[in-house]
């Protein structure tokens, strides 16, 4: 876990070179980066979804942060035992969210052990199958009122940029999913840390575009990725 002074400087200067992601299964040398970012691939469901989206994350911390940042996205089963030793790990879909006894046993060792798992559901659809499996997987690990929501002034919103709460997305003001506009995150604490977040506010899909085109927004809104990895890396 890093000091907050290693990564809440904001970087000095142009980009040294802009990120290309790319998919792959090798992993960093241990201390040559700060941050990589991997995706969890679990049996029963849709786990593939918003390729380009890693590549907005990870542009958004080289172009504000000071971290090491490794451009290429990690993609490891959720019951591999490599899990453990991952710094932030990603877990989104549409489909059933039903994990088999190892993928469960791993999910819940790699959070109780101090890991980090954002999970986003793609449908933006509280009462869709993904919400529905992904929830009760969680009250089976964890206990039926693990699942909270997370108050305004949570750490998670001031970690880096300063928000009033979860910023909305393009698919909530659209009537994506449920038509709802969601103003909460929902987040299963261990000591006090989080360590598994969770949207309905589908941000996998909102930052799912080519990283270049971020140029043409009036606002980056990548920028609470930002808050999430930095919360990830040193609360």
């Amino acid at each position: 876990m890093l000091s907050g002074a290693a990564v809440l400087a904001l970087a000095q200067g142009a980009r040294a070179q802009d990120p290309a992601p790319t998919p792959d299964s090798r992993f960093p040398i241990p201390g040559s980066h700060d941050f990589w970012f991997t995706r969890l691939m679990y049996e029963s469901g849709d786990w593939d979804v918003d390729q380009r989206m890693p590549s907005n994350l990870l542009d958004a911390l080289i172009q504000y942060t000071t971290l090491r940042v490794d451009t290429r996205e990690r993609i490891l089963p959720l019951a591999d035992a490599r899990v453990l030793e991952q710094p932030f790990c990603y877990l989104a879909g549409h489909k059933l969210v039903e994990f088999n006894p190892d993928e469960r046993r791993n999910f819940e060792r790699y959070v109780r052990n101090g890991g980090f798992v954002f999970v986003d559901d793609c449908n933006h659809d509280i009462d869709g199958l993904f919400a529905k499996s992904f929830e009760r997987e969680m009250a089976t690990i964890f206990g039926e009122d693990a699942l909270q929501k997370l108050p305004k002034g949570h750490p998670l919103f001031e970690s880096f940029f300063t928000f009033d709460g979860p910023p909305n997305t393009g698919f909530e003001l659209n009537g994506w999913g449920d038509d709802l506009v969601h103003d909460y995150l929902k987040g299963i604490e261990i000591g006090g840390r989080l360590g598994v977040l969770y949207s309905n506010k589908d941000y996998g899909c909102e930052w799912d575009y080519d990283w270049r085109n971020k140029r043409f927004l009036a606002e980056d809104n990548t920028k609470f990725a930002v808050n999430i990895v930095v919360y990830a890396l040193t609360a």
